[in-house]
């Protein structure tokens, strides 16, 4: 955060996943195939909320955004991985580096306040049902949903202002299969003292306020439930909230050892699969989970299916 910047490299090479040719198709054809399971997977749920008009609930227009932010975020990294993993090298240019850092940063906060605002949802359809369709209206939707999305791209700008205000002289080499901003920041020329506790605090910030406002929502729809006397009642409480919880679990998880937990200088292939894990794997298990048991969107694509004639008899 000092001096002025002497960055002189124009690129940088990312060492991937692995330097076996076999591996990198084989890892090329399993990443084709979540990248595309993904994208469909995630679109499917949001033209089902879009028309079917027993889906247009707040839930389902907060699930709605997940699954825009998740086709954005696998989009800004899953092809440029393919591509690499195709070509056998990793090289991305300096100002396409930046671009990935600030895309998936801003999408991966969004996320974190969304998932937090869903915590928020479910609280007061569980324990404020009478309040609730005038708590969450469509104002105050579009309120809550705008806010994510605002607050994730203006910590994305502060987190790329930070990291690159400092001198890139080289090496240029970097141990991952993406630019990501902890590993980038190890390669400056300079001293980086500040702003690692700057970025440290913000994803503090960015973390802990929704794991925050999820755990104390869920404490509380816990407390209401334990005083729901029918089964079924239970039932219905906890299938609107399993989904959600299993998704914040991995989600915040893996976040969480990758950018609270103290780690060498070196980043690891450990540290790769972790990242490996939330770049790939939860967004494509997200739309998995939210729809596998849940029977509003069964019945959705039923009525769906009846529509143009496809529902099997």
């Amino acid at each position: 955060m000092e001096g002025e910047n002497l960055t002189s490299i124009t690129e940088f090479i990312l060492v991937g996943l692995s330097a076996q040719r076999r591996t990198q198709l084989l890892l090329f054809v399993t990443i084709l195939l979540t990248y595309s399971f993904t994208v469909m997977g995630n679109l499917v749920v949001i033209l089902l909320a879009w028309f079917d008009s027993h889906l247009q609930t707040p839930m389902y227009f907060f699930l709605m955004h997940l699954s825009c932010i998740e086709i954005c975020y696998v989009t800004s990294t899953e092809p440029q991985m393919l591509a690499h993993l195709l070509a056998g090298n990793g090289v991305i240019s300096y100002s396409r580096c930046v671009g990935q850092i600030f895309v998936a940063l801003s999408l991966g906060a969004a996320e974190c306040f969304l998932l937090g605002v869903m915590a928020y949802d479910r609280y007061l359809a569980i324990c404020q049902p009478l309040q609730y369709p005038v708590a969450m209206d469509k104002w105050r939707q579009m309120q809550l949903a705008s806010g994510c999305w605002a607050t994730g791209f203006l910590f994305g700008a502060i987190y790329v202002g930070c990291t690159f205000r400092h001198s890139y002289c080289g090496p240029n080499r970097i141990n991952h299969f993406m630019c990501e901003l902890p590993v980038v920041l190890q390669l400056a020329c300079d001293d980086t003292h500040i702003t690692q506790a700057v970025v440290f605090v913000m994803a503090g910030l960015v973390l802990l306020i929704p794991i925050s406002v999820v755990l104390t929502s869920y404490v509380v729809i816990l407390f209401s439930v334990i005083q729901i006397q029918s089964a079924s009642g239970w039932r219905k409480a906890l299938s609107t909230c399993s989904a959600h919880l299993t998704v914040v679990t991995v989600f915040y998880g893996t976040v969480i050892s990758m950018y609270l937990i103290p780690r060498s200088m070196t980043f690891s292939d450990r540290d790769k699969m972790v990242a490996l894990f939330y770049v790939v794997v939860t967004p494509f298990l997200n739309p998995i989970i939210y729809t596998l048991r849940n029977k509003d969107v069964h019945e959705a694509v039923a009525r769906v299916l009846r529509r143009g004639g496809l529902e099997p008899k």
